[in-house]
């Protein structure tokens, strides 16, 4: 209850109050009296002080003294049946008479009776309706929680959706139904009921349900999976029902459910499948979906990045039969998408979209937000009125390696160990043909762990690796390792999760891939998926121990090999390793291109130096 009730409450309360004093004193009539006890009584009767004697049915006794206007009371209910008392006054000459208690004092006790209890009503509703507001959540807890925005209202369009354009076309017949119902129920035609928008998260599969309610201009109902279910039973249900309700008085309508995975699950895979209440509210959402016509102008629209473990039921022609992938953008779609997060913000003329699209390869639309808030945030920092290039540079390795810690405090030792291995990395990867080509080296160390990083940046999106180009990326991951063993004769922790990643890819390609000349195009191992987890736990063995053994021969011989391949290039390129560790150490930031140009110089001079050594032999 917010101040403003409160008020309220207290200002009826007042003036029901000041209502009760006025009608007391509108409809009492009498005088104040003085109270007199029985004794006294008797005794100014003994000494013939009374006038007259006013006798209530109450039991009090009112009574006048002679040449005195004030009004004397004594209670005394047994002096009516006292014949001697009575006698006593008649022979004194007082005037006894008699009243019966009504009228007036049939209202007071009405109105003392009544005004509190309609004042206790009155507080009681005012209470309870400021309880039962929309925005407490202390009784609401059946309504349904969905926002709903309305026509005109944060208006989203397709034009502010980007990257997406497979999706965007195939909504596009959703909107074109919205608007002309009539030219599809003339041809028999049936919207399908549910459509499902599956993607990982940050592809913009709420943006584009918003976006089809703002081109087709009607409501748009958003709710969260997860806000249907509740700790008491029938409370999700609940929910679903009234939220139907609510679309169909607002029909036509988009009912969009985020996150649906949350109370979409399939039934039955908990622990010992019980009925809970999240199965419960499921069921009232197949029953709902199946309940309203789809010429009633209502689409229901969920989002989720797990349609594996969705209920088979909801997905059955008639409720969510029609699927729309939401990918991760290429590099068009990232361009589009840059583009229109840099709509109204300050960019100087330097920034160079494609290629900011091309060096973030892999990021949704919702990283590419994150990219250019960042990117204005060091602005703004800096106190410019435009976002640089550099901004843009900076922000990138911020996503992706985290800010900078350039206050953590490295000795000159370590330092040149990071450097060898950051080199290490970059050498690998750029003398080997199908590594991914080199676009930054740092020693600066970055987020948590990160004392250093090599990025690599693919030319173009893939959607296929070869064999050879896993390999060389095993050979790229331990090329740090190799750096470090070669130049210190030592190792160190470094590498450890290099080491971990090597390994799974390796094993991937053994037991997933069949990449293994020795084992053959087969799978080994099924994985075990429970939906009521959403996650691996367990990975079934469908192999023998000897097959086992087999497969971690394997795994260990890639490794091995990549690792030896990594060492022999580095030994090869000593020379050019040392002199850009140098210049590493220096600047702690060296660019790919940079890298790629004193690799060729160096090898260059290398080449000049043998021909000038095989002319001299000659000459000799």
């Amino acid at each position: 209850m917010n101040r403003m009730n409160l008020m309220n409450i207290v200002i009826a309360v007042l003036v029901i109050l000041s209502f009760f004093w006025f009608a007391k004193a509108m409809y009492s009539t009498e005088s104040p009296t003085i109270k007199v006890d029985y004794t006294k009584f008797l005794r100014y009767v003994d000494k013939g002080l009374i006038s007259d004697v006013l006798i209530n049915d109450d039991g009090s006794v009112k009574f006048h003294l002679k040449g005195d206007r004030r009004l004397y009371e004594v209670y005394a209910p047994w002096i009516e049946k006292d014949n001697e008392l009575l006698k006593k006054l008649a022979d004194k000459g007082v005037k006894v008479s008699g009243e019966k208690s009504i009228s007036s004092s049939v209202w007071v006790n009405v109105l003392g009776t009544l005004i509190p209890t309609l004042l206790l009503i009155f507080v009681w509703i005012f209470v309870m309706r400021a309880i039962t507001s929309r925005g407490n959540s202390a009784m609401t807890f059946t309504r349904s929680r969905a926002r709903m925005f309305k026509p005109g209202e944060k208006r989203v369009t397709f034009k502010d959706v980007a990257g997406v354009d497979e999706a965007v076309e195939e909504l596009q017949e959703v909107v074109d139904f919205l608007k002309n119902p009539a030219k599809y129920n003339k041809i028999g035609a049936r919207m399908p009921k549910g459509i499902l928008l599956v993607g990982p998260p940050g592809t913009g599969k709420t943006l584009l349900a918003r976006a089809v309610a703002g081109e087709a201009n009607v409501p748009f109902f958003h709710i969260s999976g997860s806000d249907f279910v509740e700790l008491f039973v029938g409370v999700g249900a609940a929910r679903v029902r009234d939220l139907f309700n609510q679309a169909k008085s607002n029909a036509p309508c988009i009912v969009f459910i985020d996150e649906i995975d949350a109370v979409g699950r399939h039934r039955g895979a908990g622990l010992g499948g019980g009925h809970d209440e999240r199965e419960q509210t499921l069921n009232q959402l197949l029953v709902e979906m199946d309940g309203f016509d789809s010429r009633e102008g209502i689409i229901v629209m969920a989002a989720t990045n797990r349609p594996d473990i969705l209920d088979p039921a909801l997905l059955r022609p008639g409720r969510f039969d029609k699927k729309v992938v939401v990918d991760p953008p290429d590099v068009r779609g990232r361009e589009e998408i840059l583009k229109i997060h840099m709509r109204g913000k300050p960019i100087a003329e330097d920034v160079d979209v494609k290629i900011l699209a091309k060096r973030t390869t892999g990021f949704v639309g919702a990283d590419l937000e994150n990219l250019i808030n960042e990117a204005a945030l060091l602005a703004a920092r800096d106190g410019r009125s435009v976002i640089t290039m550099a901004d843009f540079e900076e922000a990138i390795d911020r996503v992706i390696a985290g800010p900078a810690r350039k206050s953590r405090v490295i000795s000159q030792k370590e330092k040149k160990i990071i450097a060898y291995h950051e080199v290490g990395h970059a050498i690998v990867s750029t003398v080997l043909p199908s590594a991914d080509p080199v676009h930054r080296i740092s020693i600066i160390p970055r987020g948590y762990k990160a004392l250093g990083y090599t990025l690599q940046l693919p030319h173009e999106d893939k959607y296929l690796i070869f064999k050879q180009e896993m390999l060389d990326r095993i050979s790229t991951m331990l090329g740090g390792r190799a750096a470090e063993e070669i130049v210190f004769g030592d190792i160190t922790s470094g590498a450890a999760n290099d080491i971990e990643r090597a390994t799974e890819m390796a094993r991937s390609m053994v037991c997933e891939l069949g990449m293994s000349d020795r084992l053959g195009p087969l799978a080994w191992g099924k994985t075990e998926r429970e939906v009521f987890l959403g996650k691996d736990l367990a990975r079934m063995r469908n192999f023998s121990e000897e097959v086992a053994s087999e497969i971690d021969e394997e795994v260990k011989r890639i490794i091995t090999d990549c690792y030896n391949r990594a060492k022999e290039i580095l030994r090869n390129h000593r020379k050019q390793m040392d002199r850009i560790v140098e210049i590493l150490l220096e600047k702690e930031t060296i660019e790919g291109d940079e890298l790629r140009k004193i690799l060729q110089s160096e090898l260059e001079d290398d080449e000049e130096a043998e021909d000038y050594k095989v002319d001299q032999e000659v000459d000799n």
